[in-house]
C-alpha cells in the first residue's frame, strides 16, 4: 500500500520505474517532497491539535485567514485559503453553525458576502494557534533556525515561480510551444 512505504522506498521504486526515461530528478524530488511534506504535516496537525478542537485543516485555514486579515469578502478568503468558493461556502456555514464565524452582506454590493470571526472564533484561535505553532516547531524539529529560514525561502521561491510565470507556462503548453527550461538561480531584473 503506497501510504505505508517510507520516503526512501518510494524514491527507490520511482528510480527503478523511470530507469531510462530522461527526467530531471532533482526537480522531481523537490515537487514530490513538497507534496509528501505537506501531506505529512497536514495529517499530523489534524491528528494532534485540530482534532481536539473538532477542526479540519481547511476549517482551520479559513479561520486563520479571517483571523489575520480581519473581515473579508468570501472570494478573498477562498483565494487566500487555496480553496474554491463552493468549498468555502460549506466550511463557512459549518463554522457559522458552531458560532465561530459571522456572515454579513456587503454594505455596498448585495452580491458579496463578508466573513468575520465571532468572539468565540477569536477565543478559539487565541487558544489553538499557540498549540498549532508548537506542533509546527515539532515538525521542523530536525532543522536548525537557519535551515528553517533557508527551506522557507526556497519554498517561497517555488510559490513565486508559479504565481509569476505559471499562467504564461500554461498558455505555452496549451499552444504547443516548448520553451527552453529556465535555469535555477535568481534572475536579473532589468
Amino acid at each position: 500500500m503506497p501510504g505505508q512505504r517510507s520516503i526512501t522506498e518510494a524514491e527507490k521504486l520511482a528510480e527503478a520505474k523511470l530507469g531510462g526515461i530522461p527526467v530531471r530528478h532533482e526537480q522531481m524530488a523537490v515537487v514530490a517532497n513538497i507534496y509528501r511534506a505537506a501531506s505529512a504535516v497536514r495529517q499530523h496537525l489534524e491528528n494532534t491539535v485540530l482534532r481536539g478542537s473538532d477542526l479540519t485543516w481547511t476549517a482551520f485555514v479559513v479561520l486563520w485567514v479571517i483571523w489575520i486579515w480581519g473581515e473579508s469578502e468570501t472570494r478573498h478568503v477562498a483565494e487566500e485559503a487555496g480553496i474554491s468558493k463552493g468549498t468555502l461556502t460549506g466550511v463557512s456555514r459549518t463554522l457559522e453553525t458552531r458560532g465561530l464565524v459571522r456572515r454579513a452582506d456587503h454594505p455596498t454590493d448585495g452580491r458579496l458576502v463578508l466573513l468575520s470571526l465571532t468572539d468565540a472564533g477569536e477565543e478559539l484561535m487565541q487558544r489553538v494557534f499557540p498549540q498549532f505553532n508548537a506542533e509546527e516547531a515539532f515538525v521542523a524539529g530536525r532543522l536548525s533556525d537557519e535551515e528553517c529560514r533557508s527551506v522557507a525561502d526556497a519554498l517561497r521561491r517555488v510559490v513565486l515561480q508559479v504565481e509569476e510565470h505559471g499562467e504564461d507556462r500554461r498558455l505555452e503548453l496549451l499552444n504547443g510551444s516548448e520553451p527552453a527550461p529556465r535555469r535555477s538561480g535568481r534572475r536579473r531584473r532589468s
